[in-house]
């Protein structure tokens, strides 16, 4: 049983760092500064909570699993604010480089 969670966190560990090279891609792809906004956010926030997720799994406590958890809900919270305001500054400004 320990083998298969330390097997599933380490595939959830991987499969997240795949979704933030997905969305390194995008920013590096994508012209537009609002496409290149919701390719980043969008698989860098889905990427860390599968990276959190599979850590978790790994931890050997609960309150480190905890505290992973916290980290991400602010991560979340954090780069959706983030991510809005600049959104709303480049609609404002009407500016696409």
């Amino acid at each position: 049983m320990t083998a298969l969670i330390a097997w599933l966190g380490a595939g959830l560990i991987t499969l997240g760092l795949m979704f933030f090279v997905a969305g390194t891609v995008g920013l590096l792809r994508f012209s537009p500064s609002i496409n290149r906004l919701h390719a980043l956010t969008k698989a860098d926030t889905l990427g860390l909570g599968l990276v959190v997720m599979g850590l978790a799994l790994q931890a050997p406590a609960v309150a480190v699993a905890l505290k992973l958890v916290l980290i991400w809900s602010l991560a979340l919270v954090s780069a959706a604010l983030v991510s809005h305001l600049i959104g709303q500054s480049l609609c404002a400004q009407r500016r696409d480089p």
